[in-house]
């Protein structure tokens, strides 16, 4: 319901020294649901496509929104952070990205399963990770989500099984996963991703002839960010309609920088699987905003015209912000609100990620087998030895 908004004043008030404008707004102003206008999405082996009348209800919007402000300001402050070597090593950043993950989550539950690559911070928040375990996991830290000792590639949750660096394996070990969900006849399906440059690699087009010879229920994504490590799709795929590469299997293309696109054509695809259909193939046409990884500024291979022309027509937050102004469902106001509590979770957490201690050395061989006796490892010589407990 829209109920007259003319006499709107603001407040401002003081929290941590901080000044904060309130609206004078009630909950009742606002548009509780709208429908929307999305994109079709390119249909494979498919009679009919998801919806592209789709509704949104504000508080889906609202936490829409903040989840992807969380990935995207978290990203920045990695960004940061390996520039001050508190971060070392491989870390890829999913900034531009935001849509993709909470577009999918949105349609899935967190009793499913997901695996993905290397590009990984953004999927273990939606998963159940918060911001203080991976930022201390990309600082290598003891309160990082896998003891400080993963690092960027390599976060787990329940459910989540990484976080993989070896390009396009994660992919037969998602299989796998949903041929368990099959065994145990839960009604439960993994979502399987990977990207553009894994996209050419055999052991993909394996996975796919044993999912669809055992009708596994697996959604096969793959996020096409058009350069991979740094080479256009164009120059790098014979055929770059990824979502026709099952040639057996369904297959899907979807605007991967709108949340509302992602998620109705996720939910198109989880209802293929869990009704016995096999598998699906979906490809997100995406962006990354940084480079492939921190040792790549991006700009060899494409220009600061084209990210900043993305930047400015297809942004995901900024999508998702315009639907929600344009539509009465929020102010101004309160999603600046949103975006200050954001900022301080995110310092928060940064803060906690350089302060808390690094893990011991004799926790180092600890968890290498589930339940299982304490043993001895060797170290980097004979005469080192190290213990591994469960």
């Amino acid at each position: 319901m829209l109920a007259s908004i003319a006499s709107v004043f603001q407040v401002t008030a003081w929290k941590n020294g901080a000044a904060l404008i309130m609206s004078a707004r009630t909950f009742t102003d606002f548009t509780t649901r709208a429908t929307f206008e999305i994109k079709k999405c390119d249909l494979f082996l498919l009679d009919e496509g998801p919806a592209t009348q789709v509704v949104l209800t504000r508080d889906e919007g609202l936490q829409y929104y903040r989840t992807m402000q969380v990935m995207r300001r978290m990203e920045l402050k990695a960004d940061q952070l390996y520039k001050q070597k508190m971060i070392r090593g491989f870390c890829h950043l999913y900034d531009g990205q935001e849509a993709c993950a909470v577009g999918l989550e949105a349609s899935i539950n967190l009793s499913d399963h997901l695996i993905t690559a290397y590009r990984v911070h953004g999927y273990t928040y939606t998963r159940g990770g918060t911001v203080k375990e991976i930022m201390a996991e990309l600082t290598g830290r003891r309160g990082g989500i896998a003891k400080g000792k993963g690092g960027s590639m390599h976060m787990y949750c329940k459910t989540f099984y990484g976080g993989n660096g070896i390009i396009g394996a994660q992919v037969p070990l998602g299989a796998g996963v949903a041929l368990a969900c099959n065994y145990l006849g839960n009604n439960e399906l993994c979502v399987c991703l990977y990207g553009d440059g894994a996209a050419n690699q055999g052991q993909i087009f394996e996975t796919y002839n044993m999912a669809a010879l055992w009708k596994l229920p697996v959604i096969f994504v793959c996020e096409n960010n058009r350069y991979a490590m740094g080479t256009s799709v164009e120059r790098a795929a014979a055929s770059t309609d990824y979502y026709k590469r099952g040639e057996f299997i369904p297959g899907l293309r979807v605007d991967g920088m709108d949340v509302l696109c992602v998620r109705e054509a996720t939910r198109f695809a989880a209802d293929h699987c869990r009704s016995g259909k096999g598998p699906i193939l979906m490809e997100l046409q995406t962006y990354r905003y940084h480079g492939h990884s921190m040792s790549d500024p991006g700009l060899s291979y494409r220009t600061r015209e084209e990210i900043r022309e993305v930047r400015s027509k297809s942004d995901p937050i900024a999508m998702l912000k315009d639907h929600m102004l344009s539509h009465n469902m929020a102010s101004v106001e309160e999603l600046k609100g949103i975006d200050v509590e954001v900022r301080k979770e995110i310092e928060d957490a940064a803060q906690f990620a350089t302060t808390d201690p690094e893990p011991p050395l004799e926790e180092l061989c600890n968890h290498i087998f589930y339940n299982e006796p304490p043993f001895e490892v060797r170290g980097t010589n004979l005469w080192t030895k190290l213990k591994s407990l469960s």
